[in-house]
């Protein structure tokens, strides 16, 4: 028997933390060091002589990254929603790496002492994701929960125990330890410390212990109160001290019965990782989607769709869907307004998916993230290229012929009204480019509200062929006299691609 490891996730300000204090101040004694929170991220409580191992995922960056490095750290989800503002963006996402990870969901509908409370709101609206509560015929326990008042805790508690029960987790504690690292820092005084999640057999003092390409020998272990231990059993968070380095967080640590092998696998691994830098791994992309079906490699492809309306996600994740075939599977495993972000990407990188994005664009950090990760990203305006394109990938047909690249960004400062020319948008070139032969896009908030030729582009008075990153310029978009302040307008090329057999 081990207990239940339990993650909580939810929409930004629905009283996740504040759940999770809850929760233990009902069930530890407040007697931390000096009453100040370990950074842990991680804490045990006891009820009836049972314990339940909770995880306060900082959104779920961690719980990606141990997607896709294949662990499975999570028994239960507690999806926390407030019953005065329902389902937001967030909560979908939770919902959506719940499921996909195929972890049983229980919901806290939080914040249920509010007079705008509204829970029966709350179950009609997570009906929509397919979660439905037990009262209405489907599986989902959901509780309400008042984290400032304490109530419902208790029943909360309970049926995390009563599901943990059903899931009948085990681990055998009579092994050399191993399981995952959930956060990691350097601390000034301590040196690197790593809090880990031991999942199978007891991790003791001197245990030497590999994590990736770092190795070191365990010299002291913290538990989520404060207290030095001298072991962990499985489904116990504790801090180590004693790793070489900081080992990266979603990481597998493995306890090793000699130093000279823990050591000799860590060189290992940063070989390896040096390789997998080098061959950046076999991600899906449109282009070579037909030749990993054709092998067999791909039985399923994972697409995440970014729209800047509800109504073209709907239309494009249906359309996408219907394309399955008994080969391959389409399958949409998030969607949401508004622009492409890192967590898109991270879940990209996890479910190995590609990201389509219409009518958006990624800011310039997630652009990096897109890079280092490899994703393939398409950006479309028309929702039957999408189609089109996935289509025409999945028989092999897809003709690379134009790709676009590109090259420059500007942002508008100033506009002015030229006479018989139209509007000139007064602009600063943040990176890249801007040549006289690029197309232009204007941007504004993430949402592309128009794609044409330049029809001017002047230094002072001068026409120029093209003006650089850290220079300001004039930029007239041919018919196009809506620009605004704050505007972003970027330039791309189409470059051709030979098709190589």
């Amino acid at each position: 028997e081990r207990p239940p490891v339990v993650t909580v996730m939810g929409h930004v300000d629905h009283g996740k933390t504040s759940l999770l204090d809850a929760i233990r101040k009902a069930n530890v004694i407040a007697t931390e060091a000096g009453g100040i929170t370990q950074h842990i991220g991680a804490y045990q409580v006891e009820i009836n002589n049972k314990r339940i191992t909770f995880l306060d995922t900082p959104g779920h960056e961690a719980f990606t990254a141990m997607r896709a490095r294949g662990t499975q750290v999570t028994d239960i989800a507690i999806l926390v929603v407030a019953a005065d503002d329902g389902v937001m963006p967030q909560t979908i996402e939770a919902i959506n790496h719940a499921k996909a990870a195929e972890v049983p969901i229980i919901v806290a509908i939080n914040k249920i002492d509010k007079p705008s409370a509204n829970p029966e709101k709350v179950k009609q609206e997570l009906t929509e994701h397919g979660i439905i509560a037990e009262e209405w015929g489907g599986d989902t326990i959901m509780v309400p929960v008042s984290a400032k008042t304490q109530e419902g805790i208790p029943q909360l508690l309970e049926m995390i125990l009563l599901v943990a029960e059903v899931g009948e987790l085990k681990a055998n504690p009579n092994r050399l330890a191993r399981g995952t690292v959930v956060e990691a820092e350097l601390d000034k005084g301590r040196g690197p410390v790593a809090t880990v999640l031991v999942q199978k057999g007891t991790l003791h003092i001197g245990d030497n212990v590999v994590a990736g390409t770092t190795f070191g020998k365990v010299r002291a272990m913290i538990d989520d109160k404060g207290r030095r231990v001298k072991t962990a059993r499985p489904s116990t968070p504790v801090e180590v001290l004693g790793f070489s380095e900081v080992p990266p967080a979603g990481e597998v640590f493995v306890a090793i019965a000699d130093e000279k092998d823990a050591r000799h696998i860590a060189g290992k691994y940063q070989i390896k990782k040096r390789e997998e830098e080098l061959g950046k791994t076999a991600r899906v992309s449109l282009d070579d989607l037909f030749k990993q079906i054709s092998e067999g490699e791909v039985k399923e492809l994972n697409i995440i769709i970014k729209a800047d309306v509800q109504g073209s996600i709907e239309a494009l994740s249906q359309s996408l869907n219907k394309l399955s075939t008994n080969e391959v599977r389409v399958n949409t495993i998030h969607s949401g307004v508004g622009t492409i972000t890192e967590s898109d990407v991270m879940l990209a990188s996890a479910s190995n998916a590609i990201i389509i994005g219409f009518n958006v664009r990624p800011d310039t950090n997630t652009r990096k993230v897109i890079e280092a990760e490899n994703i393939d990203l398409r950006l479309y305006r028309v929702i039957y290229d999408a189609i089109d394109d996935v289509k025409a990938a999945m028989a092999g047909l897809l003709e690379p012929t134009f790709k676009e690249v590109v090259i420059g960004r500007a942002e508008v400062r100033a506009t002015s009204k030229v006479p018989k020319v139209g509007t000139i948008a007064g602009s600063y070139v943040t990176e890249g480019k801007i040549t006289r032969q690029a197309g232009v896009r204007v941007i504004r908030d993430g949402i592309v509200i128009h794609e044409g030729k330049i029809s001017s582009l002047k230094r002072f008075k001068d026409d120029v062929k093209e003006v650089v990153s850290g220079y300001e310029c004039g930029i007239g978009v041919e018919n196009f006299n809506d620009v605004k302040e704050n505007d972003a307008i970027e330039a791309f090329i189409m470059e051709e691609i030979k098709r190589e057999l």
